[in-house]
Parts: C-alpha cells; structure tokens; sequence
C-alpha cells in the first residue's frame, strides 16, 4: 500500500469519526437515562447508533465509492477496491446512555485482511486515538507507547462482561480466579477504549470474550502500534472467542492463565 492511500484512508477516517463523534455528543437528550419508559431509552440510543453508521458510510463511500463496509448496525458491502472499512458507530452504549463519558466511535481500513488504519474517536474525554500499520500510534499529535512490562502481579488489566446472563455469570467466575494474581481489575466499558488505553500506558493489559471485528479493529491496530502484543487463544488471532490486549511482558502470563481459567468459552 502507498503512503498516498494510507494518508487519504486516516484523513477520511479521522474526519469520518469526528463528525460521527459530534452527532452522537450534541444529539444525545439530557434525561436520556431518566426517560419516562423503560424501552425509549433504548430505542433513543439506537436510533443515535444508526445515524451515526449512516453518516459515517455516506461520508466514506461519497470519497471512496468502490469501498466495502462491515459495521455493527448492518452496513455488508464488499467493494471492488480491496478496501473495506470496518466500524463501530458507538462503542459503549450503555455508557452512553447512562452518561458515563467511555464511550467512541472507532473506524478501521483494512485492505486484503490486514488492517492499515484505525481511528478510535472519544468525545466526551476530548481524545482521538490514531494508528497506521508501521506508522505507529498516536493520541492526537502525541507518539503512544505501552506501559513497561510490570511482573503480572502488579498488572491493572481491564475487561467486559457480556450481556447474556449466563456469560457474564462465567466471566465473572474467571475474573474473580485472576484478581489475586493481579494488582487489580477494571471494567471500562467500551473495548475499543481499553485498547487505546492500553496504548496510552493507562492499562497493563485488557481481554474480553466476546468481541466482534468492528469491536476491535481499530483498538487492535492502536494497540500493537504503541508496542502492546495482541491475540486470542494461544496461536491465534484476536476475536470472538477471546482478545487479549498487554504490555509485552504481561501478555504470555496472561494468556496463559485466561486459556487456563477457559476465559475462551462460556
């Protein structure tokens, strides 16, 4: 790939998620979270998801119409190009919809499977995470690189739980077998998020069971171009069955002790 289309992929995606990023902050109701239905809260919050796929397509696919989609809220297409943009319109719903600031768009290019570019777009905390593929990564104009390796018992590490009942009631039997072998646990809300922030240094690590490539796509980039090592189950990439996300030195010894505890599976 050139440097000529990878500089025009991170600007159209930049501006993509700054406007997706700006109709999601300015349209959101102040009593979102108090609205007098149960169900209006939810459908508010969705009806905001797919407008902000829908500006984000059409902004794309006005610049580069022969480019394939995959998003959260529908957006299939495949594209003639050989690129395809992969994207999470709001990551973190239920952040945002009780109010929590953790919650992004996240925008990724990626040509022939492999990821050039990723955007992970953060308005309420003012941040914008960028990367491209051997470019490095970047939080607005400042060069990221992830924490120094801790031993793993002084590791704070982040994950999610799932919305299923009896998923989450399994994550949360492996979080409480990993705690006390970690400094502590966090639970941010928003996957896309804790990689950038594993990125930042503000994390040793992160994993998650669970996560779709729109989840993960542009975190994922963000986070190995800071110096973080990704993955899944040993030998695999990072997915739906598990993402793992750390510091070099903590990677192994996580991994190790999630594909013990069987954080892979529900």
């Amino acid at each position: 790939m050139t440097d000529a289309l990878t500089g025009e992929l991170l600007a159209l995606a930049l501006e993509a998620a700054r406007r997706a990023g700006a109709l999601l902050r300015d349209g959101r109701p102040d009593d979102l979270a108090v609205a007098a239905t149960k169900s209006s809260p939810i459908d508010v919050v969705t009806e905001m998801d797919i407008a902000a796929e829908k500006l984000i397509t059409g902004y794309l696919a006005d610049h580069r119409p022969e480019d394939g989609f995959l998003g959260e809220e529908g957006a299939a297409t495949s594209g003639s190009s050989g690129v395809r943009w992969v994207i999470d319109p709001l990551d973190g719903t239920v952040n945002y919809l009780y109010g929590l600031p953790t919650w992004a768009v996240s925008i990724a290019a990626e040509c022939d499977g492999e990821t050039l570019v990723g955007v992970v777009e953060a308005p309420m905390r003012g941040e914008t995470f960028r990367a491209v593929r051997g470019g490095g990564a970047f939080l607005g104009d400042r060069p990221l690189r992830c924490r120094p390796a801790p031993p793993l018992e002084q590791a704070l590490v982040s994950t999610g739980f799932n919305y299923v009942t009896t998923v989450r009631t399994h994550q949360a039997e492996v979080a409480q077998r990993l705690i006390p072998r970690l400094r502590d646990i966090r639970r941010g809300g928003s996957a896309a998020i804790d990689l950038c922030d594993v990125a930042a240094g503000r994390l040793d690590g992160y994993y998650e069971r669970g996560l779709h490539p729109w989840d993960l796509a542009a975190g994922d980039l963000v986070a190995r171009e800071a110096g973080a090592r990704t993955g899944g189950r040993p030998g695999s990439g990072p997915g739906f069955e598990l993402t793992v996300a750390a510091s070099p030195g903590v990677f192994e010894p996580l991994q190790e002790l999630l594909e013990g505890y069987g954080a892979w599976h529900d």
